[in-house]
């Protein structure tokens, strides 16, 4: 089993989000988390899955110079990606209700990356899922938005939360993934990481 191999080292999730902190939890992984700031800001000609490479690596190199001998640092992000813009988190609710608007009756992609960092070594890798809502009613978004307040999330919408269960016709890939974090590509990466260290 995974947490025997890693019995040795200390998992170091660099997220505040419940939802991946959560998935740890089941995935039967010990985790100690720590959280460092960084401005989430990347270069203007990366797409899709590039951005949210450069954020994931972005917020590992908070942590340079910290990492002890035995630590993996985990970091991840995710990105909205439709019709070749990414939608980040929205700022309040008319920009929620608009990030909304244009995924309704249309495909998107949810793109996660997870970088993995260790003192000397340090992997990234990505998984897209696609989805594709329902025509929303503009009631519909605006009840979500009151009672949901999606604002930690890309994309103003969480998967699992009443939008999911209500809109969403078709998913093409990992579920874990839209929720926020790839689970079987973490498990794999960390099989990887013990069998080559």
């Amino acid at each position: 089993m995974l947490s025997d191999k890693l019995k040795n080292h200390k998992i170091i999730l660099a997220s505040a989000s419940p939802r991946r902190q959560q998935f740890f939890r089941e995935m039967g992984l010990d985790f100690e988390i720590r959280i460092k700031s960084v401005e989430e800001i990347y270069p203007n000609q990366l797409e899709g899955s590039a951005i949210s490479d450069y954020l994931a690596e972005l917020k590992a190199s908070a942590f340079e110079g910290t990492l002890a001998s035995n630590e993996i640092l985990i970091t991840s992000d995710t990105v909205v990606w439709h019709k070749n813009i990414s939608l980040a988190k929205a700022e309040g609710a008319g920009e929620a209700f608009a990030m909304l608007k244009t995924l309704s009756g249309d495909w998107h992609e949810v793109i996660t990356s997870v970088c993995f960092t260790t003192k000397d070594y340090q992997k990234t890798v990505n998984q897209t899922t696609k989805v594709k809502f329902n025509v929303l009613k503009d009631e519909e978004i605006r009840f979500y938005i009151e009672n949901y307040k999606p604002f930690d999330k890309a994309g103003a919408y969480g998967i699992q939360e009443w939008i999911g269960l209500i809109g969403i016709e078709k998913i093409e890939g990992s579920y874990p993934n839209v929720v926020g974090l790839p689970t079987h590509l973490v498990y794999e990466t960390l099989l990887d990481i013990m069998a080559c260290g």
